[in-house]
């Protein structure tokens, strides 16, 4: 208990203005958000959802970067490095994960390894099962900042821990649609809870998703898609978007995300560079008071898809030699 308690105490200090508008939400961040976030979720389905790793028509390597909060110090950063890689038997696919978080003086890595399988529903709509096994590293350095109270034990105090996680989740698509569930991690740790309660719970995450493209024209497409975490004893967090993709190069859109961490509108763009390079960038506006005190949240999208195919049907869509459509190609919207 009197660890707790000094737990409670040694906060970080920000600037006494920045401090009061995000104390909260980012207690809120670490309690009730405990996967990263991302804006470009379409992009990064994989790091949440292993049913999706299996999917893509062509192996891929995905990049993000995302700077939460510019101007507030220890507001959190997310770097992902990740991968789908679809077998070509065309039901079973594997994928690899690392991702970093930081939220002030706590940072923690999630690495996983990730194995799907699907079975056809009909001709073209697939159901994928999926399954990771990885860890993750929790390091709490409280040397890091400046403490209300200097003499306070806790400053020179770290905490370095390894968590085991195992997630599962399903994902069901056709050309047109799809629609997911998934848990990243479904075990629970008292450890966790007890060593830093304050900092953050380790409680079950759900991650639900979902989208619709609809052919506009020959050369436009549109996608409006959701994302909804859910947590036990948190609010939902939501976020709902619309995309629009032209000649299967440029890709615009806006979303807009509310629940627990807070609400805010975004713009996003991306850009076909080349056949297998795509790059995407989106910009989160706080719409709540915290607008006020921070320049809001960039976030880059790097993803290369490796031995992409030139060999497709007038739909876009590549040919086994049977000449039966394979998975979507692309350039993919999910």
């Amino acid at each position: 208990m009197m660890r707790e308690m000094n737990y409670k105490k040694a906060i970080i200090s920000f600037p006494r203005v920045l401090w009061l508008a995000g104390l909260f939400l980012c207690l809120g961040y670490a309690y009730g958000q405990k996967e990263p976030q991302y804006t470009q979720y379409m992009y990064n389905i994989g790091s949440f959802n292993p049913a999706y790793v299996g999917t893509t028509a062509n192996a891929e390597i995905i990049t993000t970067y995302r700077a939460q909060w510019l101007d507030i110090p220890g507001a959190p950063r997310t770097l992902r490095l990740g991968t789908n890689i679809p077998f070509s038997n065309e039901k079973m696919g594997i994928g690899f994960n690392v991702i970093n978080d930081q939220l002030g003086p706590l940072s923690q890595t999630f690495i996983d390894l990730a194995y799907s399988y699907q079975f056809n529903l009909s001709e073209s709509a697939k159901l994928s099962f999926g399954m990771d096994v990885g860890g993750s590293s929790l390091n709490v350095d409280f040397s890091k900042g400046t403490f209300e109270n200097p003499g306070e034990p806790l400053n020179d105090m770290q905490i370095n821990n390894f968590y085991l996680t195992i997630g599962a989740g399903m994902f069901a698509y056709d050309d047109n649609w799809y629609l997911g569930v998934s848990i990243p991690n479904i075990l629970t740790d008292a450890t966790y809870n007890q060593e830093v309660a304050t900092v953050i719970e380790d409680n079950i995450q759900f991650n639900f998703i979902g989208g619709y493209v609809f052919d506009l024209s020959e050369n436009t497409k549109l996608k409006p898609a959701f994302l909804i975490n859910y947590i036990n004893g948190a609010p939902l967090n939501t976020n709902i978007s619309a995309n629009f993709m032209f000649s299967e190069k440029f890709v615009f859109g806006a979303s807009y995300r509310f629940g627990n961490g807070g609400s805010a509108v975004s713009a996003l763009a991306g850009f076909q560079i080349s056949n297998p390079i795509y790059f995407g960038v989106s910009y989160d506006y706080n719409t709540n008071g915290l607008g006020e005190y921070n320049s809001g949240t960039p976030e880059f999208v790097l993803r290369f898809e490796l031995g992409k195919s030139a060999n497709k049907s007038s739909n876009g869509k590549s040919k086994t030699s049977k000449g039966k459509p394979k998975q979507i190609d692309t350039p993919r919207f999910f």
